[in-house]
């Protein structure tokens, strides 16, 4: 199989290296997940699509792929939540856990090789923090086990967090702190309360630590280190700088992680997400304010995974308008019937013949190569919607039943990236207007009345009325639509 090369930021050296997996046709990768106390808002839901977009391109760069997510089933937040509402810890994290991969499967992110699950995981957990104490990295108090810093002299590689100044023996036992505090944290965690979920194990009853997990699930999986590791940059330190010095420490000889890979925050409005600022979202908040999956997975993915991207609905509704002129170059595509097969068994093995797509291939190609451009990736598929575009008008191109077959083609290919195109034809219901387009308009009309804006919204209404379009707001605040008699 022929492999095209990648080149990543890897977080541990600061540098963009190529990059060069143990096995060169195939690639373990391990990304963090959520921790399933809640559902997940729309930071959460960017990293995650983060991860899809690198699964994709690794894909169309014809890589097979070994990828997994954990699912944190067991944490101090998921215990105390649990305790609250007098149900188990499985009961209380099945719903969430469930509205998770209903968000994933919402926004077309292809399911991974595994989904270890912490609660699954324990024996595993146990294993390492033996390991951890034979090599005399941890050590024991009040029947919790901590990570020593002070004797493992790497802590610090990853995160560039300067550990000089720590103080020897303070220990943290919450699962998460301060992002510039240096302690020794918790590997393992003694039942406090006899509520608390705990296991019989041969250290000790109790829990695992947060930062155990991810280390023991990767050595459960893989058997040894990876080539990628991803997550959010807000899990840089300490999550991952724990997990670091655990496999390390545990395994000195191993290569824990080839590439560390990180996304950057998400802003809304150019401000920190907060409830208490009134810019909170989760995936659902933004589907019933009348969008669409595509125009947020679009959306949400269309910055550089190492900038920050700063949401909005505005933005999101700029979003939504490029998605949809892109999506009418298609449809216009489509009426000439072209005959593509849109799963092909490797695209990376597809060669197109016209000179120009054959450039815009190599272009966008190139750009998801180098460190997931996605920006520039946009910016190929601008082009070529612009080339199709002007081709379409003009009818004297030559050969152009086989260049428009070919620009098929290539747009299924661009989207076994961006997942955000319909490649059905439009249906015709009313001299020519397509039950879409009105649906869009319905949705339009949705949101500005949502916005106050009720003159943009009788306008809407009004224009449908013209054209031969009744509109029906029904009491439960949907809105029906029928041709005038």
């Amino acid at each position: 199989m022929t492999t095209i090369p990648f080149f990543f930021q890897n977080t541990k050296s600061g540098k963009k290296e190529p990059f060069q997996p143990k096995d060169p046709n195939s690639v373990t990768i391990y990304s963090c997940g959520p921790t399933v106390y809640n559902f997940a808002h729309i930071g959460n839901i960017r990293s995650f699509l983060f991860v899809d977009v690198l699964r994709r391109a690794l894909l169309l760069g014809g890589y097979k792929l070994n990828q997994s997510m954990n699912i944190t089933d067991i944490d101090d937040k998921i215990i105390k939540e649990s305790i609250k509402q007098n149900v188990s810890v499985e009961e209380f994290t099945k719903p969430w856990t469930d509205a998770f991969f209903k968000d994933l499967e919402t926004l077309q992110v292809q399911k991974l090789e595994h989904y270890p699950k912490a609660t699954e995981s324990i024996d595993d957990m146990v294993t390492l923090v033996e390991t951890l104490q034979s090599n005399g990295l941890a050590y024991e108090r009040d029947g919790n086990v901590y990570f020593s810093i002070q004797k493992f002299n790497q802590y610090g590689e990853l995160s560039k967090i300067d550990v000089s100044g720590m103080k020897s023996g303070i220990r943290y036992d919450a699962d998460e702190y301060e992002k510039d505090d240096v302690r020794d944290f918790v590997l393992w965690k003694n039942q406090k309360t006899k509520e608390e979920k705990c296991w019989h194990t041969r250290i000790g009853m109790g829990r695992p630590g947060w930062h155990l997990e991810c280390s023991a699930m990767i050595r459960k999986i893989y058997g040894t280190g990876i080539d990628i590791h991803t997550g959010g940059i807000d899990l840089l330190f300490p999550h991952h700088e724990n997990e670091f010095a655990q496999s390390v420490g545990a395994y000195p000889e191993e290569t824990f992680v080839g590439t560390w890979l990180h996304c950057e925050h998400l802003l809304v409005d150019g401000e920190k997400m907060s409830k208490s600022k009134g810019n909170f979202y989760t995936l659902r908040d933004i589907l019933n304010k009348g969008f669409e999956p595509r125009a947020i997975r679009f959306h949400l993915i269309s910055a550089h995974y190492r900038s920050k991207l700063n949401f909005s609905l505005g933005k999101l509704e700029e979003s939504k308008v490029a998605l949809d002129r892109i999506q009418n170059t298609i449809f216009r595509l489509l009426e000439l019937n072209p005959s593509v097969d849109p799963n092909p068994n490797d695209w990376n093995q597809i060669h197109f013949t016209d000179p120009e797509i054959q450039t815009l291939d190599s272009d966008f190609l190139n750009a998801i190569a180098d460190d997931l451009n996605v920006p520039k990736a946009l910016a190929t598929l601008y082009e070529f919607v612009r080339l199709v575009n002007q081709s379409l008008d003009q009818t004297q191109k030559e050969n152009a039943d086989e260049f428009f077959k070919q620009c098929l083609g290539f747009f299924y290919k661009i989207n076994s990236l961006f997942a955000v195109f319909s490649f059905e034809k439009q249906k015709e219901t009313l001299d020519g207007i397509s039950e879409d387009w009105i649906l869009d308009q319905i949705a339009n009309r949705k949101l500005a009345k949502q916005n106050k804006d009720f003159a943009t919204a009788d306008n809407i209404r009004k224009e449908l009325e013209k054209i031969g379009i009744l509109l029906t707001d029904t009491k439960e605040g949907n809105t029906t639509w029928k041709k005038a008699q």
